[in-house]
Parts: C-alpha cells; sequence; structure tokens
C-alpha cells in the first residue's frame, strides 16, 4: 500500500515536472534590462544613488505629512512601515505620486525583521501543488520565484543565493527528493539560482560536518542540495523606506494613526489624524487615497471605519532561535523536512550565527510577540535527531517569534482555506487595504496594491511600475569586492578609556559587515569611524561598530536604542545578552545625535531592556511550571 502510494506521488512528480519544463519554455521571462523606464528612470535612479544624498530630516518628513490639506491632500497615504508599506511608498512615489507614509513604531517593527531571513519560492508550496493537482498553488510558486530574483537583484548587497541541504535516509527519499527540486529548478526556468544537486553521505559530511550520519534505525544515504535566497530583512526594509525618502516620499516612523478622516458628505475617507510619539503632537494630514498595510494590525485600521466590520486576519505564530555558528557551516543551510508533527524546520547561517524555525501555531496579535518555551523545545528537539553535535537550551543566543499576517478575502464567498497569496480589497471608499503574502512577494504586492489606489483615487500616473528597475540605497554599483576598498583605504580610529585616540585597522570582518549592510554608503559610515573616533567594536565577537550608530541617527530615521540594536544592526537578534551589554554605549552615541538629556537616556535605557526581555536566550530565560518569569 505505501509503496503503490510513493510510486504513485513518484509519477505525479514526473508529470508536473513536464507540465513545468513546457510552462517555462512558454513563459516569457522579464528582466530588468528588457523594457525601458525612460527618463523618469533615470533621474530618479540617479537622485537614489547619488553619493552626496541624504534623506530629509524627520522634522522636514513630519511638515510635509502636516502641510497636506483637504485643499492640497497628498495623492497616497500609506499605513505601515513593514516591507510592503514601504514598498508601496516607493512604487507610488517613483509613479509620479505625492506620497506620504506613517508607522507607529519603527520601519520592520513588526513581522519584517521576523522572518526566516530566506527569500524563497515555496518548494512546499509546490509540493502541494503537486498532489492536490493545485494549479493556483503553482501559480504561487512561479509568481514567486520570479519575485525572488528580483529582490536579489533589488539589493545585492544584502541578499544572496544560499544553498540548503535535505538529507535522505533510504533510497526512496533520495529519488522523491531529487526529482522534487529539480522540478523546482525548471519551475524556476530563467529566474533558476543555480542547479540542486545530489551529494554522498561522504560528500554531505565534508560539506556539512555536523550532520549525523548514523540514527537508532537509520543510516544516511546522501542529501539533496537546491537554492533559495537569503537576506538581512530589516535592513532591506530599512533601505526600502530610505530609498522611497530620496525618491521624494515623506516617510515618518514613530508616527501613529489614531483615527481616519471622513467626508461627511460622500462617505470616502481622506486621511487620518496622527500622533507623532516623539513630540507627543498631533495634526491631520489629508489624502485622495488611503493604503492600509498595517500587516497583523490592519484590521485594527478597518475598525477605525466600522468597529463590526469581520477581520480578516488569522494570526500564526512564527517562533525562531539562534544558536552558535558551529551549528551550521558558513555557506550552507539545512531543511528538516518531517518533524514529528509534520512540520519543517529550517536551519541556516546567519551573519555568522545559526538560525533555526520555525513554528506555526495560531497566536493572538500583540505589538511584542514572546516565543514560549514549548515552541523553543520544539525547534531543537527538531533538530536534535539530525546533528552529531549536543543541542543544548544554554546554547540559545536569543529566540524571537513574528506573528504571520495570514490572509482571508473579506470579499469571497468561502473562508474555507486561509491562503498564503496577498489579499487587495477596497471595502470602504477611499481605503486600499493589502495584506497576507510573504516577505519574497513585497514588490509584487506594492504594484497590485498602488494599482488599486490609482483605480481608487482616479489618480494620474507620470508612468508605469518602475520598482523592477530600481535598486535599493547602496545597492546601484555595489560589487562583492567593495568591501576591499574599505579594508584598504580606511582606519578606525578608537576611543580609550582615558579619552585618547587610537587607531585600528579596517580588518575584514568589520570591512564585509559595513559593505554588506550599507552598500556603497558604507564608505560614509567607514570615514565616521575614521573621522570621529568611533571605530570601536560594540560588541565583542560581533562586526558592528560605533560609527554605524551616529549614521543611522542621521541618514536613516535611527530614533531610539531599539530602533538600533535590532533593526539597523541585528545584534537584538544575533545575541540578547550582547546586546543588553552594547545598549549604554549606543544610548551615549544617540543621545549626542539627538540631543537627549539623562532622564531621556534612563528612559531609552529602561524600554530597551524591556524589549529584549522578550527575546528568551538562555540567560534571561527563567522558568517554571513552563511559564516565563
Amino acid at each position: 500500500m505505501a509503496t503503490g502510494i510513493r510510486l504513485r506521488r513518484l509519477a505525479a512528480i514526473a508529470a508536473a515536472t513536464a507540465s513545468a519544463t513546457a510552462y517555462a519554455s512558454l513563459t516569457p521571462s522579464t528582466s530588468s534590462n528588457d523594457r525601458g523606464g525612460g527618463p523618469a528612470l533615470e533621474s530618479i535612479r540617479r537622485r537614489i544613488s547619488d553619493p552626496t544624498a541624504a534623506v530629509p530630516p524627520r522634522a522636514v518628513q513630519r511638515a510635509a505629512l502636516s502641510g497636506a490639506s483637504s485643499s492640497e491632500p497628498l495623492d497616497i497615504l500609506v499605513i505601515g512601515g513593514g516591507a510592503t508599506g514601504c514598498g508601496v511608498a516607493l512604487d507610488s512615489v517613483t509613479r509620479g505620486f505625492r506620497v506620504g507614509l506613517v508607522e507607529r513604531e519603527d520601519f520592520a517593527s513588526g513581522t519584517s525583521s521576523r522572518s526566516t531571513k530566506l527569500i524563497h519560492g515555496g518548494v512546499r508550496y509546490l509540493e502541494k501543488a503537486v498532489f492536490n493537482l493545485d494549479y493556483g498553488q503553482l501559480k504561487l510558486v512561479f509568481h514567486a520565484l520570479k519575485e525572488r530574483k528580483q529582490v536579489i537583484e533589488n539589493a545585492p548587497h544584502m541578499c544572496h543565493a544560499l544553498p540548503c541541504m535535505t538529507p535522505c535516509y533510504n533510497w526512496f527519499e533520495v529519488i522523491y527528493y531529487w526529482a522534487g527540486l529539480k522540478m523546482y529548478d525548471l519551475v524556476a526556468g530563467r529566474q533558476l539560482l543555480h542547479l540542486s544537486r545530489y551529494y554522498s553521505s561522504q560528500e554531505s559530511l565534508e560539506l556539512f560536518p555536523t550532520l549525523a550520519q548514523k540514527g537508532k534505525d537509520w543510516v544516511l544515504k546522501g542529501t539533496v542540495v537546491y537554492y533559495d535566497g537569503q537576506m538581512n530583512d530589516s535592513r532591506l526594509n530599512v533601505g526600502l523606506a530610505c530609498t522611497a525618502a530620496l525618491a521624494g516620499a515623506a516617510v515618518l516612523n514613530h508616527a501613529e494613526v489614531i483615527s481616519l478622516l471622513k467626508d461627511e458628505a460622500s462617505g470616502r475617507i481622506i486621511g487620518a489624524r496622527i500622533r507623532d510619539n516623539i513630540s507627543g503632537k498631533e495634526f491631520n494630514t489629508y489624502a485622495k487615497v488611503v493604503v492600509n498595510a498595517a500587516g497583523p494590525f490592519c484590521d485594527s485600521v478597518r475598525k477605525m471605519v466600522d468597529e463590526n466590520v469581520l477581520p480578516m486576519i488569522c494570526p500564526s505564530s512564527g517562533v525562531h532561535i539562534v544558536l552558535p555558528d558551529y551549528y551550521s557551516p558558513e555557506g550552507m543551510g539545512l531543511i528538516v523536512p518531517k518533524t514529528k508533527d509534520g512540520r519543517v524546520v529550517f536551519m541556516l547561517p546567519w551573519l555568522g550565527r545559526t538560525v533555526a524555525g520555525t513554528t506555526d501555531s495560531n497566536t493572538f496579535i500583540t505589538m511584542l510577540p514572546e516565543p514560549n518555551e514549548d515552541e523553543i523545545q520544539f525547534i531543537l528537539d527538531a533538530i536534535c535527531d539530525y546533528l552529531n553535535v549536543k543541542v543544548r537550551r544554554t546554547d540559545v543566543l536569543s529566540a524571537w517569534s513574528g506573528i504571520r499576517p495570514l490572509a482571508v478575502d473579506p470579499s469571497a464567498k468561502s473562508t474555507e482555506s486561509i491562503s498564503r497569496d496577498h489579499v487587495v480589497c477596497e471595502e470602504f471608499p477611499g481605503l486600499v487595504t493589502v495584506t497576507g503574502g510573504k516577505w519574497t512577494t513585497y514588490r509584487s504586492m506594492a504594484e497590485d496594491a498602488v494599482d488599486a489606489a490609482i483605480k481608487s483615487g482616479k489618480l494620474n500616473p507620470s508612468n508605469g511600475c518602475l520598482t523592477d528597475k530600481i535598486r535599493v540605497v547602496g545597492g546601484d554599483g555595489w560589487e562583492p569586492a567593495h568591501f576591499t576598498i574599505l579594508a584598504q583605504q580606511y582606519v578606525r580610529m578608537k576611543r580609550t578609556r582615558g579619552d585618547k585616540v587610537v587607531p585600528g585597522i579596517m580588518d575584514t570582518a568589520a570591512a564585509k559587515h559595513l559593505s554588506h549592510a550599507y552598500g556603497t554608503r558604507a564608505e560614509k559610515v567607514a570615514a565616521i569611524a575614521q573621522d570621529e573616533g568611533l571605530g570601536k567594536r560594540l560588541a565583542h565577537g560581533y562586526p558592528f561598530l560605533e560609527a554605524e550608530v551616529a549614521y543611522c541617527a542621521r541618514y536613516e530615521y535611527c530614533e531610539s536604542a531599539v530602533d538600533f540594536i535590532a533593526r539597523r544592526s541585528r545584534l537584538a537578534f544575533l545575541d540578547t545578552d550582547s546586546a543588553g551589554r552594547a545598549l549604554p554605549q549606543v544610548i551615549d552615541i544617540l543621545a549626542s545625535e539627538h540631543k537627549w538629556d539623562k532622564s531621556k537616556k534612563k528612559e531609552e535605557l529602561e524600554k530597551a531592556r524591556k524589549f529584549l526581555e522578550t527575546f528568551k536566550s538562555a540567560r534571561n530565560a527563567q522558568f517554571h511550571d513552563g511559564k516565563h518569569n
């Protein structure tokens, strides 16, 4: 019986592979070089890539928003500064619109900074498409694979291809996974990153030394390695916000929508009442169309119009943990395809450490989601059987939870299947909601939302969508060897305890980090480290420099200590304890940049420590009866 099912599955894969081959050969590939953008595109590119250009100060952005009146409104106001919201702002401003964006916390403060860090086409969805004969799922995979390549091209300094290893413990699994992943290659077509291939058990152990060769009742037969993309998610999100600002959008973080403005005569949404959470001041801003891109919180925006509106978000919790680098080799991930409850778990190298996850369970929506101990232990147990090293709870450097905004289309007749595709709808005149989807498809989600906004507001764009041709700030002209310029031309000047400035080398680790985090803008950071004596590392064993704090405060709208340790650098996600030790120095530099007094510095320290308590590292995790104290 089982053998018959397995054979039918292989036959299904073979048939689907043939169909995919035919589809890929018939589907034209559209790259950023295939379509022209004209003078508008060249003008925007020059503005973004100009090394002397700087984003407008926060006060200027706030004034642009508050200056939008009912007689001279913005074309589009975006609510939400995650990947999709910033994508909408960039798309709409590059079509020639007058655009504003507000975010209650910080860019990427929610789901967009808490991903698995993969830019993936959806290999699991491909499996479902084959076995369920679901062409809709197959179209999702085609779409995601195209967008995967586009994201990597748009931000080459922050994104790269990552090989992922799938262990096989019998020969059927070897054939099954090899055939399935070859189909994944075929479906990718011209968007293919690299070909998948089979490695023998010996070759696999050379590539992944901590992989277990034997278990209680199995022996490793080999592995199949395929490629997906990997990114620095929150830095990419911040890059999108800054790119939109350089292109002319008024983007404002720490600015909360407290109500929506409605034209009483027509019932149309015409703007929002906003509170600047830094100054505490409130103001109105008006727009022809408001785009709700608030992720898991989009229902709360919809309820500002109608308290009785049915929810369209079904929140799901995704927990990740960070382990030391020795759990996985640099440049090779591991995918555990069969956990005890059927879920898939990844173990991926990321920024010099190992990220493992994710869980998928029902949750409630909160500003600061926390992982519980059961979820952390589930991930540890899932990877334990596949490694030849002892998996210890004490090795968890950081653990966090993110909320996936799985969406139900309110206009759909049936809600029996919650889609992982995105939803764009206009339930109330003047308010376009975009939600669902995933990081990989943020650009096309934004494109669909802007198209809907144009239709809603009867707007006249200067040109079509250009975001498939625009690189994120720092990406234009960047090359993988860019770090050598930093290493050769800059030094790190460091202040000692006696306030004496001493030189230090711009070592390869620091140079590579700056190059990948800031792209061609890394030279500005290196110049601050050299000229202002801010070349010291913020945490032992990590390449983050003091100069980055000053740079992010000046050029990336970094307004708080949490903004820096969590989203401008990734220290909170990589090592909670090290982030805590770096806080005093981070706050001192931010205080100098933003003119904070002692009271404000103390407040920032308390907020940051409270934030770090939600990251359940081994050191800050104290449990009693399974509950976190």
